[in-house]
Protein backbone atom coordinates (compact mmCIF):
# COMPACT_ATOMS: atom_id res chain seq x y z
CA UNK A 1 0.00 0.00 0.00
CA UNK A 2 1.34 3.37 -0.93
CA UNK A 3 -0.36 5.76 1.51
CA UNK A 4 -1.23 5.89 5.18
CA UNK A 5 -4.87 6.21 4.12
CA UNK A 6 -4.66 2.89 2.24
CA UNK A 7 -2.90 1.34 5.21
CA UNK A 8 -5.71 2.45 7.46
CA UNK A 9 -8.31 0.87 5.21
CA UNK A 10 -6.24 -2.31 5.02
CA UNK A 11 -6.01 -2.52 8.81
CA UNK A 12 -9.72 -1.84 9.16
CA UNK A 13 -10.53 -4.59 6.66
CA UNK A 14 -8.26 -7.02 8.52
CA UNK A 15 -10.09 -6.29 11.76
CA UNK A 16 -13.55 -6.65 10.17
CA UNK A 17 -12.70 -10.00 8.62
CA UNK A 18 -10.97 -11.35 11.73
CA UNK A 19 -13.82 -10.33 14.05
CA UNK A 20 -16.70 -11.44 11.81
CA UNK A 21 -18.68 -14.06 13.72
CA UNK A 22 -20.49 -15.17 10.58
CA UNK A 23 -20.89 -14.19 6.91
CA UNK A 24 -23.78 -11.84 7.61
CA UNK A 25 -21.50 -9.70 9.78
CA UNK A 26 -19.60 -8.79 6.61
CA UNK A 27 -22.17 -9.00 3.84
CA UNK A 28 -25.47 -8.18 5.52
CA UNK A 29 -28.52 -10.35 6.21
CA UNK A 30 -29.56 -13.22 3.97
CA UNK A 31 -32.81 -12.39 2.20
CA UNK A 32 -35.40 -14.87 1.03
CA UNK A 33 -35.60 -15.52 -2.68
CA UNK A 34 -32.34 -17.29 -3.46
CA UNK A 35 -30.59 -14.20 -4.91
CA UNK A 36 -27.42 -12.62 -3.50
CA UNK A 37 -28.18 -8.95 -2.68
CA UNK A 38 -26.18 -6.44 -4.75
CA UNK A 39 -25.01 -4.77 -1.54
CA UNK A 40 -23.49 -8.06 -0.38
CA UNK A 41 -21.59 -8.46 -3.65
CA UNK A 42 -20.34 -4.88 -3.38
CA UNK A 43 -19.17 -5.47 0.21
CA UNK A 44 -17.27 -8.58 -0.81
CA UNK A 45 -15.56 -6.85 -3.74
CA UNK A 46 -14.60 -3.86 -1.61
CA UNK A 47 -13.01 -6.06 1.05
CA UNK A 48 -11.34 -8.28 -1.56
CA UNK A 49 -9.62 -5.24 -3.12
CA UNK A 50 -8.36 -4.08 0.25
CA UNK A 51 -6.85 -7.38 1.41
CA UNK A 52 -5.80 -9.04 -1.86
CA UNK A 53 -2.23 -10.31 -1.38
CA UNK A 54 -1.13 -8.89 -4.76
CA UNK A 55 -2.11 -5.35 -3.73
CA UNK A 56 -0.23 -4.97 -0.43
CA UNK A 57 3.41 -4.34 0.44
CA UNK A 58 5.53 -7.51 0.62
CA UNK A 59 5.94 -7.13 4.37
CA UNK A 60 2.22 -7.57 4.87
CA UNK A 61 1.57 -10.34 2.34
CA UNK A 62 1.16 -13.02 5.04
CA UNK A 63 -1.52 -11.00 6.85
CA UNK A 64 -3.31 -10.30 3.59
CA UNK A 65 -3.22 -13.95 2.54
CA UNK A 66 -4.78 -15.07 5.84
CA UNK A 67 -7.50 -12.43 5.64
CA UNK A 68 -8.22 -13.05 1.95
CA UNK A 69 -8.55 -16.81 2.55
CA UNK A 70 -11.04 -16.24 5.39
CA UNK A 71 -12.93 -13.65 3.33
CA UNK A 72 -13.24 -16.12 0.46
CA UNK A 73 -14.52 -18.85 2.82
CA UNK A 74 -17.08 -16.52 4.39
CA UNK A 75 -18.25 -15.38 0.95
CA UNK A 76 -18.68 -19.00 -0.12
CA UNK A 77 -20.70 -19.71 3.04
CA UNK A 78 -22.85 -16.64 2.37
CA UNK A 79 -23.62 -17.78 -1.16
CA UNK A 80 -24.54 -21.25 0.12
CA UNK A 81 -26.79 -19.70 2.76
CA UNK A 82 -28.60 -17.72 0.09
CA UNK A 83 -28.92 -20.62 -2.36
CA UNK A 84 -29.86 -23.20 0.26
CA UNK A 85 -31.88 -21.02 2.64
CA UNK A 86 -29.40 -21.95 5.38
CA UNK A 87 -28.44 -20.37 8.66
CA UNK A 88 -24.80 -19.98 9.61
CA UNK A 89 -23.96 -22.31 12.46
CA UNK A 90 -26.60 -24.90 11.56
CA UNK A 91 -25.40 -28.31 12.79
CA UNK A 92 -24.35 -30.58 9.96
CA UNK A 93 -24.69 -34.31 9.51
CA UNK A 94 -22.19 -35.77 7.06
CA UNK A 95 -22.71 -39.14 5.38
CA UNK A 96 -21.09 -40.77 2.39
CA UNK A 97 -23.88 -39.49 0.18
CA UNK A 98 -24.63 -35.99 1.45
CA UNK A 99 -23.92 -33.21 3.92
CA UNK A 100 -27.15 -32.34 5.70
CA UNK A 101 -27.81 -29.03 7.41
CA UNK A 102 -30.03 -29.72 10.42
CA UNK A 103 -32.71 -27.03 10.69
CA UNK A 104 -34.33 -27.95 13.99
CA UNK A 105 -37.20 -30.07 15.31
CA UNK A 106 -40.43 -30.45 13.32
CA UNK A 107 -42.50 -32.90 15.35
CA UNK A 108 -42.30 -35.33 18.25
CA UNK A 109 -43.97 -38.71 18.07
CA UNK A 110 -44.40 -41.74 20.28
CA UNK A 111 -41.10 -43.24 19.17
CA UNK A 112 -39.16 -40.85 16.94
CA UNK A 113 -38.43 -37.17 16.54
CA UNK A 114 -38.49 -35.42 13.17
CA UNK A 115 -35.91 -32.77 12.27
CA UNK A 116 -35.82 -30.59 9.18
CA UNK A 117 -32.83 -30.94 6.86
CA UNK A 118 -31.42 -29.15 3.82
CA UNK A 119 -28.98 -30.83 1.49
CA UNK A 120 -27.46 -30.30 -1.93
CA UNK A 121 -28.40 -32.88 -4.52
CA UNK A 122 -26.04 -33.17 -7.47
CA UNK A 123 -22.96 -31.12 -8.23
CA UNK A 124 -21.85 -28.20 -10.33
CA UNK A 125 -24.50 -26.40 -12.33
CA UNK A 126 -26.94 -29.28 -11.82
CA UNK A 127 -26.80 -29.01 -8.00
CA UNK A 128 -30.11 -28.27 -6.28
CA UNK A 129 -30.91 -27.62 -2.64
CA UNK A 130 -33.61 -29.93 -1.33
CA UNK A 131 -35.64 -30.26 1.85
CA UNK A 132 -35.68 -33.49 3.79
CA UNK A 133 -36.70 -34.92 7.15
CA UNK A 134 -34.48 -36.78 9.60
CA UNK A 135 -36.47 -39.40 11.50
CA UNK A 136 -34.48 -40.32 14.60
CA UNK A 137 -35.75 -42.72 17.30
CA UNK A 138 -35.28 -41.55 20.86
CA UNK A 139 -34.42 -45.05 22.11
CA UNK A 140 -32.01 -47.48 20.45
CA UNK A 141 -34.38 -50.41 21.04
CA UNK A 142 -36.59 -48.90 18.32
CA UNK A 143 -33.86 -49.22 15.70
CA UNK A 144 -35.75 -52.21 14.32
CA UNK A 145 -38.70 -49.96 13.47
CA UNK A 146 -36.46 -47.62 11.49
CA UNK A 147 -34.95 -50.62 9.71
CA UNK A 148 -38.44 -51.91 8.88
CA UNK A 149 -39.39 -48.56 7.34
CA UNK A 150 -36.22 -48.36 5.25
CA UNK A 151 -36.67 -51.95 4.07
CA UNK A 152 -40.29 -51.36 3.10
CA UNK A 153 -39.66 -48.12 1.21
CA UNK A 154 -36.70 -49.60 -0.65
CA UNK A 155 -38.75 -52.68 -1.60
CA UNK A 156 -41.68 -50.60 -2.87
CA UNK A 157 -39.37 -48.43 -4.96
CA UNK A 158 -37.65 -51.51 -6.35
CA UNK A 159 -40.66 -53.72 -7.05
CA UNK A 160 -43.68 -51.41 -7.02
CA UNK A 161 -45.14 -49.64 -10.03
CA UNK A 162 -43.13 -46.57 -10.99
CA UNK A 163 -46.32 -44.61 -11.71
CA UNK A 164 -47.37 -45.00 -8.06
CA UNK A 165 -44.13 -43.85 -6.41
CA UNK A 166 -45.69 -40.57 -5.30
CA UNK A 167 -47.97 -42.44 -2.89
CA UNK A 168 -45.12 -43.18 -0.46
CA UNK A 169 -42.28 -41.02 0.88
CA UNK A 170 -38.94 -41.26 -0.88
CA UNK A 171 -36.14 -42.67 1.24
CA UNK A 172 -33.06 -40.51 0.63
CA UNK A 173 -30.89 -42.81 2.75
CA UNK A 174 -30.81 -44.77 5.98
CA UNK A 175 -28.03 -43.82 8.37
CA UNK A 176 -26.57 -44.78 11.72
CA UNK A 177 -26.06 -42.07 14.32
CA UNK A 178 -23.67 -42.69 17.21
CA UNK A 179 -23.93 -40.47 20.29
CA UNK A 180 -20.46 -39.03 20.89
CA UNK A 181 -20.96 -39.00 24.65
CA UNK A 182 -22.55 -42.39 25.30
CA UNK A 183 -21.55 -44.36 22.23
CA UNK A 184 -25.17 -45.48 21.79
CA UNK A 185 -26.03 -46.10 18.15
CA UNK A 186 -29.40 -45.25 16.68
CA UNK A 187 -30.64 -45.96 13.19
CA UNK A 188 -32.29 -43.03 11.42
CA UNK A 189 -34.01 -42.46 8.10
CA UNK A 190 -33.73 -39.42 5.86
CA UNK A 191 -36.94 -38.89 3.88
CA UNK A 192 -38.07 -36.34 1.35
CA UNK A 193 -40.07 -33.54 2.90
CA UNK A 194 -43.67 -32.91 1.92
CA UNK A 195 -45.36 -29.53 1.85
CA UNK A 196 -49.02 -28.56 1.86
CA UNK A 197 -50.31 -31.89 3.20
CA UNK A 198 -52.83 -32.61 5.97
CA UNK A 199 -53.40 -35.87 7.79
CA UNK A 200 -56.85 -37.44 7.70
CA UNK A 201 -57.01 -36.76 11.43
CA UNK A 202 -56.64 -33.05 10.69
CA UNK A 203 -59.18 -33.26 7.88
CA UNK A 204 -61.68 -34.94 10.19
CA UNK A 205 -61.17 -32.32 12.90
CA UNK A 206 -61.80 -29.63 10.32
CA UNK A 207 -65.09 -31.32 9.35
CA UNK A 208 -66.81 -32.22 12.63
CA UNK A 209 -69.85 -33.66 10.83
CA UNK A 210 -67.69 -35.85 8.62
CA UNK A 211 -66.37 -35.33 5.11
CA UNK A 212 -68.86 -35.54 2.25
CA UNK A 213 -68.48 -39.06 0.78
CA UNK A 214 -68.25 -37.54 -2.68
CA UNK A 215 -65.08 -35.76 -1.54
CA UNK A 216 -63.79 -38.74 0.40
CA UNK A 217 -64.07 -40.84 -2.78
CA UNK A 218 -60.78 -39.67 -4.29
CA UNK A 219 -59.01 -40.18 -0.96
CA UNK A 220 -60.40 -43.71 -0.72
CA UNK A 221 -59.32 -44.51 -4.27
CA UNK A 222 -55.78 -43.21 -3.76
CA UNK A 223 -55.44 -45.01 -0.46
CA UNK A 224 -56.31 -48.30 -2.18
CA UNK A 225 -53.64 -47.56 -4.79
CA UNK A 226 -51.05 -46.89 -2.07
CA UNK A 227 -51.68 -50.13 -0.18
CA UNK A 228 -52.26 -52.12 -3.37
CA UNK A 229 -48.95 -51.05 -4.85
CA UNK A 230 -47.19 -51.91 -1.59
CA UNK A 231 -48.82 -55.33 -1.55
CA UNK A 232 -47.69 -55.94 -5.13
CA UNK A 233 -44.14 -55.33 -3.88
CA UNK A 234 -44.60 -57.69 -0.94
CA UNK A 235 -45.15 -55.06 1.76
CA UNK A 236 -47.96 -54.63 4.29
CA UNK A 237 -48.04 -51.18 5.91
CA UNK A 238 -49.58 -52.42 9.13
CA UNK A 239 -50.58 -49.03 10.56
CA UNK A 240 -53.00 -47.37 8.16
CA UNK A 241 -54.42 -44.91 10.67
CA UNK A 242 -55.63 -41.33 10.04
CA UNK A 243 -52.38 -39.76 11.26
CA UNK A 244 -50.41 -41.72 8.68
CA UNK A 245 -52.52 -40.84 5.65
CA UNK A 246 -51.64 -37.40 4.28
CA UNK A 247 -53.61 -35.63 1.58
CA UNK A 248 -52.98 -32.52 -0.46
CA UNK A 249 -56.42 -30.89 -0.84
CA UNK A 250 -55.74 -28.75 -3.90
CA UNK A 251 -53.73 -31.30 -5.84
CA UNK A 252 -55.82 -34.30 -4.73
CA UNK A 253 -52.58 -36.00 -3.74
CA UNK A 254 -52.13 -38.70 -1.11
CA UNK A 255 -49.06 -40.08 0.61
CA UNK A 256 -49.07 -42.99 3.06
CA UNK A 257 -46.33 -42.32 5.62
CA UNK A 258 -44.76 -43.97 8.65
CA UNK A 259 -43.80 -47.44 7.46
CA UNK A 260 -42.13 -48.34 10.77
CA UNK A 261 -44.73 -51.00 11.58
CA UNK A 262 -44.61 -52.59 8.16
CA UNK A 263 -44.00 -56.21 7.26
CA UNK A 264 -41.91 -56.94 4.17
CA UNK A 265 -42.09 -60.49 2.88
CA UNK A 266 -38.85 -62.49 2.78
CA UNK A 267 -36.86 -59.60 4.24
CA UNK A 268 -34.16 -60.07 6.86
CA UNK A 269 -34.95 -59.04 10.45
CA UNK A 270 -38.69 -58.90 9.67
CA UNK A 271 -41.30 -60.79 11.69
CA UNK A 272 -44.49 -61.91 9.92
CA UNK A 273 -46.74 -59.94 12.28
CA UNK A 274 -47.17 -56.20 12.85
CA UNK A 275 -44.68 -55.40 15.66
CA UNK A 276 -46.77 -52.83 17.54
CA UNK A 277 -49.99 -50.84 17.44
CA UNK A 278 -50.62 -47.10 17.57
CA UNK A 279 -52.09 -46.99 21.08
CA UNK A 280 -54.84 -44.41 20.55
CA UNK A 281 -56.05 -46.10 17.31
CA UNK A 282 -56.44 -49.70 18.45
CA UNK A 283 -60.10 -49.64 17.44
CA UNK A 284 -59.06 -49.34 13.79
CA UNK A 285 -56.97 -52.53 13.72
CA UNK A 286 -58.24 -55.90 12.50
CA UNK A 287 -58.21 -58.90 14.88
CA UNK A 288 -55.11 -60.51 13.36
CA UNK A 289 -52.91 -57.61 14.50
CA UNK A 290 -53.95 -57.79 18.16
CA UNK A 291 -53.60 -61.59 18.00
CA UNK A 292 -50.08 -61.21 16.50
CA UNK A 293 -51.02 -63.36 13.54
CA UNK A 294 -49.28 -62.82 10.17
CA UNK A 295 -50.03 -59.53 8.45
CA UNK A 296 -51.49 -59.87 4.96
CA UNK A 297 -52.59 -57.34 2.33
CA UNK A 298 -56.15 -57.72 3.64
CA UNK A 299 -54.87 -56.22 6.90
CA UNK A 300 -54.24 -52.92 5.14
CA UNK A 301 -57.57 -53.13 3.28
CA UNK A 302 -59.35 -53.41 6.64
CA UNK A 303 -57.54 -50.40 8.10
CA UNK A 304 -57.92 -48.27 4.99
CA UNK A 305 -61.66 -48.92 5.08
CA UNK A 306 -61.87 -48.00 8.76
CA UNK A 307 -60.01 -44.77 7.97
CA UNK A 308 -62.63 -43.83 5.40
CA UNK A 309 -65.43 -44.65 7.84
CA UNK A 310 -63.72 -42.48 10.46
CA UNK A 311 -63.27 -39.67 7.94
CA UNK A 312 -66.86 -39.60 6.74
CA UNK A 313 -68.52 -40.15 10.13
CA UNK A 314 -71.99 -41.55 9.57
CA UNK A 315 -72.35 -40.06 6.09
CA UNK A 316 -71.59 -43.08 3.88
CA UNK A 317 -74.69 -44.00 1.86
CA UNK A 318 -76.13 -47.51 2.18
CA UNK A 319 -74.41 -48.97 -0.87
CA UNK A 320 -70.98 -47.74 0.25
CA UNK A 321 -71.60 -48.88 3.82
CA UNK A 322 -72.20 -52.36 2.47
CA UNK A 323 -69.00 -52.13 0.42
CA UNK A 324 -67.09 -51.06 3.54
CA UNK A 325 -68.51 -53.94 5.56
CA UNK A 326 -67.25 -56.41 2.99
CA UNK A 327 -63.76 -54.91 3.29
CA UNK A 328 -63.67 -55.05 7.08
CA UNK A 329 -64.84 -58.56 7.91
CA UNK A 330 -63.13 -60.06 10.99
CA UNK A 331 -61.53 -62.96 9.13
CA UNK A 332 -58.73 -61.75 6.81
CA UNK A 333 -59.29 -64.61 4.37
CA UNK A 334 -62.84 -63.34 3.74
CA UNK A 335 -61.75 -59.79 2.96
CA UNK A 336 -60.46 -58.48 -0.37
CA UNK A 337 -56.68 -58.54 -0.36
CA UNK A 338 -55.74 -56.78 -3.58
CA UNK A 339 -56.13 -53.02 -3.25
CA UNK A 340 -55.48 -52.37 -6.95
CA UNK A 341 -58.12 -54.90 -8.01
CA UNK A 342 -60.51 -53.59 -5.36
CA UNK A 343 -60.21 -50.15 -6.93
CA UNK A 344 -62.33 -51.28 -9.86
CA UNK A 345 -65.05 -52.55 -7.52
CA UNK A 346 -64.99 -49.27 -5.61
CA UNK A 347 -65.28 -47.26 -8.81
CA UNK A 348 -68.30 -49.32 -9.81
CA UNK A 349 -69.96 -48.74 -6.44
CA UNK A 350 -69.18 -45.02 -6.56
CA UNK A 351 -70.62 -44.67 -10.06
CA UNK A 352 -73.80 -46.47 -9.10
CA UNK A 353 -74.15 -44.15 -6.10
CA UNK A 354 -73.02 -40.79 -7.48
CA UNK A 355 -72.96 -41.16 -11.27
CA UNK A 356 -69.94 -40.69 -13.57
CA UNK A 357 -66.76 -39.62 -11.85
CA UNK A 358 -65.91 -35.92 -12.02
CA UNK A 359 -63.42 -33.65 -10.32
CA UNK A 360 -64.63 -32.00 -7.12
CA UNK A 361 -62.42 -29.26 -5.65
CA UNK A 362 -61.65 -29.89 -2.00
CA UNK A 363 -60.48 -27.23 0.42
CA UNK A 364 -59.47 -27.18 4.04
CA UNK A 365 -60.52 -24.32 6.33
CA UNK A 366 -57.94 -21.55 6.47
CA UNK A 367 -55.24 -23.06 8.67
CA UNK A 368 -51.53 -23.58 8.09
CA UNK A 369 -50.91 -26.78 6.12
CA UNK A 370 -48.55 -29.46 7.34
CA UNK A 371 -44.98 -28.83 6.24
CA UNK A 372 -43.15 -31.59 8.08
CA UNK A 373 -43.64 -34.36 5.58
CA UNK A 374 -45.12 -36.65 8.18
CA UNK A 375 -48.04 -37.08 10.47
CA UNK A 376 -48.56 -35.31 13.76
CA UNK A 377 -47.65 -38.42 15.73
CA UNK A 378 -44.72 -39.98 13.86
CA UNK A 379 -43.47 -43.31 15.11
Amino acid sequence: MSTSHDTGRFDAALRSIALAANPEALFGPVRAGGTVPPAATAAYRRLARRVHPDLVPPARTAEATTAFTRLTELWGHFQDMVAGDLRFGDPTLVTRAHTYHVRGPLARGDVADLHGLRYQDGSGRDARWRDAVLKLPRAPHDNDLMRAEATALARIRERGHERYRAFVPELVESIRHRDAGTGVERRANVLTRLSGFHSLAEVRRAHPDGVDPRDAAWMWRRLLVAIGNAAAAGVVHGAVVPEHVLIHPEQHGLVLVDWCYSVTSAAAHTAPHVPAMVAHRKDLYPPEVADRRPAVPATDVYMATRCVEYLTGDRLPRRLRAFARGCSLPAPERRPGNGLALLGDLDEALEREFGPRRFRPFHMPTAPPRDAGHAARPS
